[in-house]
């Protein structure tokens, strides 16, 4: 007996897929949860492994196989294949092998769920999401990518840490590349209301100099690397962002995400190219960007990560 109702399908049974799937069933993000792998006998015990804890999150499903079939009725489709990132390779150096993967693997499971948002999860995102709207004709609102979720997440939590405050009261996004161009925006970030530049340090705690925030954004950009290294992959952050992104579409919360979309028409001066700005994510996919205003030193960081993704793209024939 399955429950009806909201459906997701996970593209990849792996360390992020299936992070994904738990944090979804811990959340109860969906009704229905669906892993899609080329490889049966693992996407099998997955899915079984899941089932198993049923009884302790709330009521689900958890199905699975290597068809795209597996992904009919899907109400949101989050696309986690593609190479695995090696201790010290660069997201962007995945770029030919999981593009190369997305154009055969995508069309048919957006054929199979021809009413679903797809969010592109697997890495580099942002060029992956440009090429995914190439390869499927989907409007770039109801394909789009996890961009710079976790990397805002990571920045809130080091900032939270410094200034001895709970991570819930601090606003601050990552815009740009998902990567090593991105882009804090430090002058509209705030503590509780009160702008993260006019910050007081709290009794015993360091202030919020330039060299801390500079140290801060290091540590967001290199602790994947750090990660991967000690572990082989970062999953379980990334897991719990890609069930919020979904969870934001099927509950329609019109909630503000970092998301990586297609600037099809200039923002900021950048055009065609795929990257993270504070966005409306609703029923609807990604929808209106917010108007953040940023210094002189971050628009033109920002225009620096737009002309990085550019070069790959080109790079690719894209």
């Amino acid at each position: 007996m399955e429950p009806r109702g909201r459906k997701i399908s996970i593209i990849g049974a792996g360390a992020v897929g299936t992070a994904i799937a738990y944090s979804a069933l811990i959340r109860g993000v969906a009704r229905q949860v669906a892993l899609m792998d080329v490889n049966a006998e693992k996407v099998a015990a997955e899915v079984l492994d899941l089932s198993h804890g049923l009884e302790f999150v709330p009521r689900a499903a958890v199905t699975g196989g290597p068809d795209p079939s597996v992904c009919a009725g899907s109400d949101v489709i989050l696309f986690t294949a593609g190479a695995k990132q090696k201790p010290g390779q660069s997201r962007l150096e995945l770029a030919e092998a999981t593009i190369a993967l997305t154009r055969t693997a995508l069309p048919p499971i957006v054929e199979a769920a021809p009413d679903a948002i797809v969010v592109m999860v697997t890495n580099p995102v942002d060029v992956v999401t440009y090429a995914a709207l190439k390869f499927t004709g989907l409007p770039r609102t109801r394909l789009f990518g996890s961009g710079t979720v976790l990397d805002s997440s990571r920045l809130r939590f080091l900032l939270s840490e410094h200034c001895g405050v709970s991570v819930q009261n601090v606003h601050a996004y990552i815009a740009g590349e998902h990567g090593d161009s991105e882009v804090p925006l430090w002058s509209s970030a705030t503590i509780g209301g009160v702008p993260l530049l006019d910050w007081e340090p709290l009794p015993g705690r360091e202030p919020l100099s330039a060299a801390a925030r500079e140290s801060i954004h290091a540590e967001v950009v290199g602790t994947a690397y750090r990660i991967i290294q000690g572990k082989g992959a970062t999953n379980y952050a990334i897991g719990l962002a890609a069930a919020r992104i979904a969870e934001a579409v099927l509950a329609d919360e019109h909630r503000v995400l970092p998301v990586s979309t297609l600037l099809d028409e200039p923002v900021h001066g950048i055009a065609d190219v795929c990257l993270s700005l504070p966005t409306v994510v609703d029923a609807d996919g990604a929808g209106r960007r917010l108007p953040v205003s940023m210094s002189a030193d971050e628009l033109a960081a920002l225009r620096a990560s737009a002309t990085t993704l550019q070069d790959l793209q080109r790079r690719f024939g894209l």
